[in-house]
């Protein structure tokens, strides 16, 4: 063969660096964008793990609250069903009184869950109270007061506590006769920083004194104390008068939701 067969050529060694160079900077471009792809690949993943870790801890927060609250309204469900049954009156009487405070703690809860189970407001706890004994197109109550949030343990309380009123109002009352009235009335003391609320019927039958404390009065008396107040039960004969007074301190508190505990 001829030398100058053997010789290399040219055009064909460049193009075949040239292609060689074209690899080679896709292969970086390529190596780059691997190298980008498995950063986000991991910060992706690292967030994952934090999320999923964040999930487990509030499920497990959630779980433990449920818990708590389950047991809690089962110790006040049993102390309600065995302190309702206790000197009862007849089977009827006793069925209606149980069936009148699990409704009003039911109620109060509906109001809890609509706040994250913290809080709700005053007014809204005392219309959901006395809703199911009032006729919205002639309200024989007089509610008045400012608009204050209050704890779950003071909910409870005050949405029980205005049941029982609600329940002997309504059959030995003032609202057990047409013309009958209550006031129903509420202020914040801002220099002792407490809430001074009135219960006050009118128009109503004359009043005479119980002959003895009931389980209505007694359930009364320690809710109120549950929430650090003091209790007022009066009985002149223009109309039933009952008198609230707590620390506002107490009505925000995060304490546990009062069991009834009621002294005989």
């Amino acid at each position: 063969m001829p030398e100058a067969d053997r010789r290399p050529r040219s055009g064909s060694a460049d193009s075949h660096e040239d292609f060689l160079a074209a690899e080679n900077v896709s292969l970086r471009l390529l190596l780059a964008q691997a190298e980008i792809n498995a950063t986000v690949l991991l910060a992706k993943a690292g967030i994952d793990a934090r999320e999923r870790e964040a999930s487990d801890k509030l499920q497990k927060l959630i779980v433990e609250e449920l818990h708590h609250r389950i047991k809690n309204t089962l110790a006040t469900v049993a102390a309600i069903v065995s302190q309702s049954l206790r000197n009862v009156q007849g089977i009827e009487h006793a069925q209606r009184a149980i069936e009148g405070r699990l409704l009003a703690l039911g109620r109060a809860h509906d109001l809890l869950l609509q706040g994250k189970w913290s809080s709700a407001g005053l007014g809204a706890v005392v219309r959901s109270a006395i809703a199911p004994f009032d006729d919205p197109d002639i309200s024989k109550f007089r509610i008045s007061g400012p608009d204050i949030e209050i704890a779950s343990s003071a909910v409870i309380a005050i949405a029980m506590t205005l049941n029982e009123l609600c329940t002997n109002t309504t059959k030995f009352g003032a609202l057990s006769v047409p013309e009958g009235r209550v006031d129903l009335v509420w202020t914040i003391d801002q220099e002792t920083q407490s809430l001074h609320l009135t219960w006050t019927e009118t128009n109503g039958p004359v009043v005479q004194p119980p002959p003895r404390r009931s389980f209505g009065t007694r359930l009364i008396e320690t809710l109120g104390k549950q929430l650090q107040g003091r209790v007022q039960l009066a009985y002149p004969s223009t109309g039933f008068l009952y008198t609230f007074d707590a620390p506002i301190a107490a009505l925000n508190s995060s304490a546990p939701e009062p069991v009834p505990n009621i002294v005989t």
